[in-house]
Parts: structure tokens; C-alpha cells; sequence
């Protein structure tokens, strides 16, 4: 999928921190200019007035001539071609000074002026102070402020140079950047398609550096992982389903119809009837079985997440299966940790311990024994570990049998749905632990394993 350059996000970055970084900079040499232009201003204002003062005190004090030999000595002296003189009688004749007439541009009221006087056939900007003296002469006492116009320019020509480079650099960092978030972006479209064609298996690469794209694809693999296992489930538990209530369904069928073709005596009729209510009740067992695997695996029971303390939650169902080991005649032994607590439902989580005393009382043999142990585990988490001496389970069959209505050869003849195990490990996904199955040699060790809270 291509992406149009200037809808590229990477590509909208690089330009907005091109003009952040243009903005920024005229705001730093603006700041900078004025700094200086008013430092330069308030030094040439200085002088001005140093200069106006000594020739209107000269004036006082020994008439025109005076006025005039401090401004000849002046011109002479300092040799300045910055500075501006200009002493001239009421009809603005020019009396003294290195002005050859009275500028135009200065109007009729005294005080400062920022104009353009031509010297040498140039222009130059020239800051002036127009005063009136005595006897109705005017003087004019000015700097060439050209240098500062100068600066100016070149300071505005820089920082256009300096937006054309910052906007060239913006567009080349803009395409490598988005060069390389597309190639990382392309691999995750290439992944959700191959998705959405039916290959659960993808996996969105990752480089192994850390970054937030590793980050993501690990949050994104993680998801897909979770996925692939509930369609996986929900496919198995469908044709588990249509294998499992297909033969049940057949024989309640086939028995309901020889009643119907030959009607047996009102007794042995009632219990037909009986037989198969409850044959519907056990399909019915099924059914909420499965309501309840899916209820866990959508998360809806996540709302009701509280602290949980594990050994009263442990020991009331260690109490609840005592007088069923005590009818079998098996020894069932509890050694649990006080103040282990998780985070989770309750209801769930005792519904997952009872059915693995459940599963462990159904295989025990008579005068056996069963260990529920609650200790915290050697990474922090939380252990609730249940041991039989049993006939246990054969390696080959230890994958399979968290599988929907899988029974192993151990379960053959035995009551039950196949769910135990299905709903243990849904609980403990939804709790954010495994359930973990061992050889207890012999019997089964099931440990289901859960964090702690920190």
C-alpha cells in the first residue's frame, strides 16, 4: 500500500519541525537584532546629544563664531564620516557643517529623524537630532546609521538562505524517515493481509532492537497469538461438538422412535422418558460448559477483578471435595501459605481448583492421596499445585489434553465432558497465569499458576 508523499505522517513531521524550527529561529535572531539594534541606538543617541550639547554651549558662550570652530574642529579632528553637521541661520541657510543644504525630509518640528541623506553620490541612513538654538538658528547633529541597515540585510538575507536549507533538510529527512516507517509499516500490512486471507500463522516481524516498533509487533504478535488460539478453539470445540452429540443424539433418537413403534408397558415407558431427560440433561452440560469457556475467553468477567486472598479461596474448596475423598476412601492433604492474594474472580478461580481436585479425585484409586499446596513460586507469582497418585497422564498425550472434549485413554469409562482441564486453562489465561501438567511418578502434578499481587 503507497502512501501519498505529503500524507505521509513521517513526511507531515519533518515539515512541521522544519517551520518550528524556522519559527524558532526567527524568533532567537529577532530577540538577538533588537538586543543589539538597541544597544547600537542608545550609543549613537549618546554621542548625538554629547555632540548637540557641546555646540549649543559653545553658541552660549561665544556667539555663531564659537558654535562654528567647535563644529570645523569637530569635522576636522575626528575625521568621522559618520558624523553629521549642520548648522544653519533662520532661512535655513547653511552656516556651518558637511552638509551642502538643508535636508528635505526634515520637517518643522524639532526632535529625532531616521532619514536617507545623500553623500558622495550614495544615499545613507542617517539618524539625526534636530535642535533649535538661540537667535533662531537650527542645528542638525546626526551618525550614519548605514552599517546597522547593512546588518540588518544581511541578517534577513541569512535567515531566508537559512529557511530554503531548513526546508531542503525537512524534505530529505522527511523521505528517509518515511523510507524507513513505511518498510516497518509494509511488513505489518503484509501481515494483517496475509491475516485476513486465513493464514493465522503470520507474525509481524521484528528487528530485536527495542524500539516502539519492536514494542508494537510484540503487543501485535501477542494479539495474534491469543487470536490464533481462540479460532483454534472455537474450531476444535465445533467439531468436537458435532463428534460428541452426534452419537448420543443418534441413540436418544433411536430409542425415542422403538417407543413410539412399539410402545412398551406405562412403567418401562416412564423410564424411557426418564433415561432420556436425562440424556438432554447431560447435552445440556455440555452446552453451559461451553457458554461458560466462552464467557471466561471474551473477558467479560474481567469487571469483576478483585483482590483475591488464595487460602481461604483454596480452603474452601479443599473443604468442599473432602467428604467426596472421604467416600473413596483418599487422603487429601493441604498445605496452604497465608497471605497469598491475586488479582481475579473469585468464582472463577475456585471453579478452576475444584476441577482439578475433581479431575484428581476421579482417577485416584482407592486408599490414595492428594497433596493442595499453596506457596509462592521462585519468580514472585503464586502456585496452586495439586498431586495424585493415579494412573496419570502419558507424555504423548500432555499437549492434547487442554483440548475441548479430549479424554485420554485414563478417561475412558469415566463420567465427565472433557472440559475440566479447558476450563482451567482459560482461567488462567484470563488471570494472566499458565496451567502446568507434570509426571508425579506415578499420578499427575497440576500446577496452575497465577501473579501475585506486588
Amino acid at each position: 500500500m503507497r502512501i501519498g508523499l505529503f500524507r505521509s505522517t513521517a513526511m507531515r513531521l519533518a515539515v512541521g519541525y522544519a517551520l518550528l524550527f524556522v519559527l524558532s529561529s526567527f524568533v532567537l535572531v529577532g530577540f538577538l537584532w533588537w538586543r543589539t539594534a538597541a544597544y547600537f541606538e542608545r550609543e549613537v543617541n549618546a554621542v548625538i546629544l554629547s555632540d548637540t550639547q557641546a555646540i549649543g554651549d559653545r553658541l552660549q558662550d561665544f556667539g555663531l563664531s564659537g558654535a562654528i570652530q567647535t563644529i570645523n574642529q569637530r569635522i576636522r579632528q575626528h575625521a568621522d564620516e559618520h558624523a553629521i553637521y549642520l548648522l544653519a541661520d533662520p532661512a535655513l541657510v547653511p552656516v556651518a557643517g558637511n552638509l551642502a543644504a538643508w535636508p528635505l525630509k526634515i520637517g518643522h518640528q524639532t526632535g529625532w529623524y531616521q532619514v536617507e541623506l545623500a553623500r558622495d553620490d550614495k544615499l545613507y541612513a542617517t539618524r539625526v537630532l534636530y535642535v533649535g538654538l538661540p537667535q533662531g538658528f537650527h542645528l542638525l547633529v546626526g551618525r550614519d546609521v548605514q552599517d546597522l541597515v547593512a546588518i540588518r540585510r544581511s541578517i534577513v538575507d541569512s535567515l531566508g538562505s537559512v529557511v530554503l536549507i531548513a526546508v531542503i533538510l525537512a524534505m530529505i529527512g522527511g523521505l528517509l524517515v518515511r523510507r524507513a516507517i513505511l518498510h516497518r509499516v509494509d511488513a505489518i500490512n503484509r501481515t494483517a493481509s496475509g491475516i485476513v486471507l486465513g493464514d493465522l500463522s503470520r507474525r509481524v516481524p521484528s528487528r530485536g532492537s527495542s524500539d516502539e516498533f519492536d514494542q508494537l509487533a510484540q503487543t501485535i504478535n501477542g494479539m495474534l497469538q491469543q487470536i490464533e488460539v481462540l479460532v483454534d478453539g472455537v474450531r476444535n470445540a465445533s467439531n468436537a461438538v458435532a463428534h460428541d452429540l452426534r452419537t448420543p443424539l443418534a441413540e436418544l433418537r433411536g430409542r425415542l422412535e422403538e417407543v413410539l413403534r412399539n410402545p412398551p408397558p406405562p412403567e418401562a415407558t416412564l423410564r424411557e422418558v426418564q433415561a432420556a431427560v436425562d440424556d438432554l440433561d447431560r447435552l445440556i452440560e455440555v452446552f453451559n460448559a461451553l457458554l461458560r469457556l466462552a464467557e471466561i475467553d471474551s473477558g467479560a468477567r474481567l469487571a469483576g477483578f478483585r483482590q483475591v486472598p488464595l487460602d481461604s479461596v483454596v480452603g474452601e474448596v479443599a473443604e468442599l471435595y473432602s467428604p467426596l475423598a472421604e467416600e473413596k476412601r483418599i487422603e487429601l492433604a493441604t498445605d496452604l501459605q497465608p497471605g497469598l492474594t491475586v488479582k481475579g474472580d473469585p468464582f472463577l478461580l475456585a471453579q478452576a481448583i475444584g476441577n482439578l481436585l475433581d479431575n484428581a479425585l476421579k482417577y485416584s484409586p482407592a486408599e490414595g492421596r492428594i497433596t493442595l499446596t499453596l506457596a509462592r513460586c521462585a519468580d514472585g507469582g503464586v502456585g496452586i499445585r495439586v498431586a495424585d497418585n493415579g494412573p496419570g497422564i502419558a507424555d504423548a498425550e500432555l499437549p492434547k489434553v487442554m483440548e475441548r472434549f479430549y479424554r485420554g485413554n485414563a478417561g475412558r469409562g469415566t463420567e465427565g465432558l472433557g472440559l475440566g482441564l479447558s476450563v482451567v486453562a482459560a482461567v488462567a489465561r484470563l488471570h494472566g497465569g499458565s496451567i502446568r501438567l507434570a509426571d508425579a511418578g506415578p499420578g499427575l502434578i497440576a500446577t496452575l499458576h497465577l501473579p501475585a499481587v506486588s
